[in-house]
């Protein structure tokens, strides 16, 4: 029987934990926050987007940092075994668009108290309101770890402390500052899945309006970086909502660029579908100001922005628009454009780009190379993915394969 300890509360450690306990091992899973799964809490908005029932190959694709890495933990403890795993604990689980997995109530509590009840039962212990100040190795192996006022003998330490993202939640780089004091490098961080900043200041008058149904793409220096169709929404600072999050996945190392972003309002007509619509809409409101006759075409706060981005006098008359005007109009709602300037930071970021290098890990065991003893699990790797559940999976599949591994 080993003594092992688990660093971090979240869904990485907790999972690690009770598998490392059910193998007969004396565990002890810290949290250094009052309670476990204090960010799993908040995802999905509340509602936990627990997995993707994606397959294997499906997972890696969605995974943007170091995808490969990830194999054999996805193939040890898959996307189907994730689902099992919670309907087994009496958690009802249901499937939706994009193949995102919730728990059936919509509540995040069940899955947090779910992974609770798992770790005690399985035997492990839990230490809340404790933080690990130090972990000990002598002759390059694990020896214990020390807390504020206690030292804690062991044979193995998982790290499942998390990255930078959500820092309230208790994701303050904890584990970043372990590792390295062990000889690991941890590479350069930085806020993912984020919201985005944009220089237009016009976009406060749009604050709230969700768009759907939309196709946003971003470029960098004319070269398209990610396209897609989805939803997003307007705030404040900027620009968030699905596409906007995948999209800063692909572009947050690049902001210094400041990558220009594309919004095709009508992304399912062509030009001249689109051109026959707005001739349609004229002819019915051919004695109204301009100003008045897009509210067929679109949502009513955005008028004002199309308009004056279109260049053409709401007062006028429409039947007296233009053709050049018309064709102004109509690639403005083809292509609304915009600046990024900059993420919002780890506040609003699901997830941390960067961490632990992989190439110091054993990803068929999640193991250090550097340490005997040592493992590692969740975001505090330098791997990470898209949304819809993938990150959630990476969690799960790592902390399971460091939990049966030490």
């Amino acid at each position: 029987m080993k003594r092992v300890i688990v660093i971090g509360g979240g869904p990485a450690g907790m999972m690690a934990a009770g598998h490392a306990a059910l193998k007969g091992n004396k565990v002890t899973l810290i949290e250094k926050m009052d309670r476990v799964g204090r960010k799993l809490f908040i995802t999905g908005k509340g509602r936990c987007n627990v997995t993707n029932a994606s397959d294997p190959q499906e997972l890696i694709a969605n995974t943007v940092r170091n995808p490969y890495f990830l194999y054999s933990a996805f193939y040890t403890f898959t996307a189907e075994d994730t689902m099992a795993f919670f309907e087994g604990l009496g958690v009802p689980l249901k499937t939706e668009r994009g193949k995102r997995v919730f728990p059936r109530s919509d509540k995040s509590g069940d899955i947090v108290n779910a992974m609770k009840r798992f770790v005690i039962k399985s035997g492990a212990e839990i230490l809340l309101n404790t933080s690990v100040s130090h972990i000990v190795a002598q002759n390059g192996k694990i020896t214990a770890v020390k807390c504020k006022n206690r030292t804690i003998p062991c044979d193995c330490v998982i790290i499942a402390s998390g990255g930078l993202s959500y820092p309230a939640t208790g994701s303050t780089g904890d584990g970043y500052r372990l590792a390295k004091s062990l000889g690991h490098t941890v590479t350069k961080c930085m806020p993912s899945l984020v919201p985005l900043r944009v220089e237009e200041g016009w976009i406060k008058e749009l604050m709230g309006l969700s768009l759907k149904n939309i196709r946003l793409t971003v470029c960098i220096k004319g070269k398209e970086i990610y396209s897609d169709m989805g939803e997003m929404m307007f705030s404040h600072f900027g620009i968030t909502g699905p596409l906007v999050l995948t999209a800063s996945a692909y572009i947050n190392e690049r902001m210094a660029e400041r990558p220009e972003i594309f919004i095709d309002m009508k992304p399912a007509l062509s030009e001249s579908e689109l051109d026959s619509r707005l001739l349609r809409d004229f002819k019915k409101y051919a004695n109204k100001d301009f100003r008045n006759a897009l509210g067929d075409l679109l949502p009513h706060r955005l008028i004002p922005v199309v308009t004056m981005l279109s260049g053409i006098d709401g007062d006028k008359k429409v039947n007296v628009i233009t053709k050049e005007e018309r064709q102004s109009l109509l690639r403005t709602i083809k292509n609304i454009r915009l600046r990024a300037v900059s993420t919002t930071g780890y506040n609003e970021a699901v997830v941390t780009r960067g961490g632990v290098s992989v190439d110091e890990i054993d990803p068929s065991t999640m193991a250090s190379k550097l340490v005997e003893g040592l493992y590692f699990a969740g975001e505090i790797i330098d791997v990470d993915s898209l949304t819809g559940g993938f990150n959630l999976q990476t969690a799960f599949s790592t902390g399971y394969l460091a939990g049966i591994s030490c």
